[in-house]
């Protein structure tokens, strides 16, 4: 996974470097996946999860100042690895599979081909999702994600950098064959990443109507308990491709908040007391580990 992932950044860089575009899109993707819109989201939102929170927790406590760890990572490493992931999938598969694009496509009106693109995307992510919890490598660098035990909107960039290959590789695939030479607006993206962050949210939003479509908090917190049936509720964004798989299962309205982690705590986990740094490196080694 780890030569997987370098070999396609060095793809893209080798890519931007010939067209002299390196710094545009690193900028571009910092614009997209750190963008303003997040970071108000991001703020507004810990201050919903302390006033009407699912399940209480100090502002401080260990889990929060884990994943905050794991967003200075997200800022300094992961933002500038998915940028040059799509790249360099989209270079690839451009160079050696450029046959899977559709023309008929550049008929359809932009609005249109985006809508069918963003949902195609969502579905690439949830196949993703499914194989991080089916196969076993995959599991072990996602399962870092599954050991927070106080679940935050911050929970949201708890993910070893590797663990986003697999997904960019997927997602990269609908934009290739359907879009074709068009690009996808930038506040589009940015949204779909807010959409995407707010499920982590500890709070018991469901939103109302939308809620058999758009995967809320309350939706996906049954993805992270530590008890009960696993691999369910897996969508990012929509609910559609777990129903479709039958692997949806709704929250009735007053349910309690269930409690989230790891069964057994396989991984090492802030609660047990390690402090943030060290535990935050051991965290990122541990899929390299002896299997568990």
């Amino acid at each position: 996974m780890a030569a997987a992932t370098g070999w396609v950044a060095w793809v893209a860089v080798t890519h931007l470097e010939r067209t002299g575009n390196v710094r545009s899109v690193l900028s571009s993707g910092w614009a997209e996946l750190a963008a303003p819109a997040l970071v108000v989201l991001i703020v507004a939102v810990t201050v919903c999860e302390q006033v009407w929170p699912a399940e209480p927790h100090p502002v401080l406590a260990r889990g929060h100042v884990q994943d905050a760890c794991f967003l200075a990572v997200y800022a300094a490493i992961v933002v500038p690895l998915m940028t040059l992931l799509g790249v360099g999938f989209a270079t690839l598969i451009g160079d050696h599979a450029g046959w899977i694009e559709l023309s008929w496509t550049a008929a359809w009106p932009t609005w249109l081909a985006v809508a069918v693109t963003l949902v195609a995307m969502d579905g690439a992510n949830w196949l993703a999702h499914y194989a991080d919890h089916r196969v076993t490598p995959l599991w072990r660098f996602h399962a870092v994600h599954h050991s927070q035990e106080e679940l935050s909107l911050l929970t949201s960039f708890r993910a070893h950098p590797l663990v986003h290959t697999t997904g960019f590789l997927l997602a990269t695939v609908p934009v290739v064959v359907l879009m074709g030479g068009r690009s996808i607006a930038p506040v589009l993206i940015t949204a779909y990443v807010c959409v995407g962050t707010l499920t982590h949210a500890n709070v018991r939003w469901s939103f109302g109507p939308l809620r058999r479509i758009i995967v809320s908090p309350t939706y996906h917190r049954l993805h992270h308990q530590a008890d009960g049936p696993q691999g369910i509720n897996l969508g990012i964004v929509l609910t559609v491709w777990d129903v479709l798989a039958r692997r949806a299962r709704f929250p009735s309205p007053g349910d309690p908040a269930c409690r989230t982690g790891l069964a057994g705590r396989p991984l090492a986990v802030e609660q047990a007391g390690a402090r943030p740094l060290p535990l935050l490196a051991r965290q990122l080694i541990e899929p390299f580990g002896s299997a568990r």
